[in-house]
């Protein structure tokens, strides 16, 4: 799967913000193009103040949430839904979710089968995304009900 230039440049900036949240209070955030989406507004509101122990961040942008200091965990509600694709798909706590490791350590997890996507950037020397997707699965799948599901390979070939 090739990965598009906006969500490289999320993840590009993860390494920015990383460094700079250390002395800054807000975590500047491009939000996603579907940001203004209500599906998005009912699932912000939902996320815990902390995620797999890590404390939220300000944010500046709508539809956006970061934990930890330096931080570790960016959400972005509005991003396109995927079609189908190869990356590995799995389910926590209801919500199915797509991992993109192309970018170790920085690991991309987004929400599969929700109209509009949740995308979730985690780094992952520190902390675990099966944590960070447990803590938050409820409040993102909050946000609609599913369009689509994951199906394992041998489903789609047989």
């Amino acid at each position: 799967m090739k990965v598009s230039a906006p969500r490289l440049a999320v993840i590009a900036g993860l390494t920015s913000v990383v460094a700079l949240s250390g002395c800054a209070p807000t975590v500047n955030l491009e939000p996603a193009e579907q940001a203004n989406a209500p599906e998005c507004a009912n699932m912000i509101v939902r996320l815990p103040d902390t995620v797999a122990d890590l404390p939220a961040r300000n944010v500046n942008s709508q539809a956006t949430a970061a934990y930890g200091s330096p931080t570790a965990v960016i959400i972005r509600c509005g991003v396109e839904r995927p079609g189908p694709n190869l990356l590995p798909c799995f389910t926590v706590d209801g919500v199915d979710w797509l991992r993109d490791d192309s970018n170790d350590p920085d690991f991309v997890f987004t929400t599969y089968g929700l109209d509009p996507a949740t995308e979730v950037i985690i780094d992952s020397t520190a902390v675990s995304g099966t944590n960070v997707l447990r803590d938050i699965s409820r409040a993102v799948g909050s946000q609609s009900a599913p369009v689509a599901e994951c199906l394992a390979l041998e489903d789609v070939v047989s």
